[in-house]
């Protein structure tokens, strides 16, 4: 469903991107092109800040979102996923937030108020609050990282990871195409 915001703005969704006829698009959001957003996922820029403006979530070109994932945004900050993002099931990326090109971001995971750099993969049911993830790094299943003191600890990404985050990427990308061909047929 693509629907307004209570301050008149409506999403604007490019026409090779594929959203599932289950998903909410709410307010000003920006969807690039082959970008896949699957069932019951909710993307809402509907809160505005102290000035009524707010800033646009942006979903960036060959990006997949996932069944059951949440975006949003405080009042009225912004999120930007990057390119060939994937944003994996059920989970929340709550602005302000930035999240690069080429991130993977696991089942269940939350991010807050962060910035999550180009290459990065945040593990399963892991909490990214309040910091900076540099470029390449790997946050692993369950951590919770709520400083840039946190991310000392922290590996870069192992070719396994970047790899599986790719092929993610991919089978996203050739849904968009699937679902495209049979659009119709719903």
């Amino acid at each position: 469903m693509i629907r307004k915001n209570p301050s008149g703005h409506l999403p604007v969704v490019h026409d090779t991107a594929f959203v599932d006829p289950t998903a909410i698009l709410c307010g000003k959001v920006i969807v690039e092109e082959n970008v896949f957003i699957g069932p019951y996922a909710v993307i809402r820029a509907d809160e505005v800040d102290d000035n009524g403006e707010m800033e646009p979530i942006i979903i960036g070109a060959h990006s997949n979102i996932q069944d059951g994932v949440v975006i949003h945004c405080k009042a009225g900050g912004g999120v930007t996923i990057g390119r060939s993002t994937s944003i994996a099931h059920r989970s929340i990326v709550h602005g302000p937030c930035t999240v690069g090109d080429n991130v993977f971001v696991g089942f269940n995971s939350v991010l807050f108020n962060c910035i999550v750099s180009d290459g990065s993969v945040v593990r399963h049911n892991s909490v990214v609050e309040g910091c900076t993830v540099p470029p390449g790094f790997y946050i692993p299943s369950t951590a919770n990282i709520h400083s840039d003191a946190d991310l000392a600890t922290i590996e870069r990404v192992s070719p396994q990871a970047a790899d599986f985050s790719e092929s993610v990427a991919q089978a996203n990308h050739e849904l968009v195409k699937g679902y495209k061909r049979i659009r119709n047929e719903f």
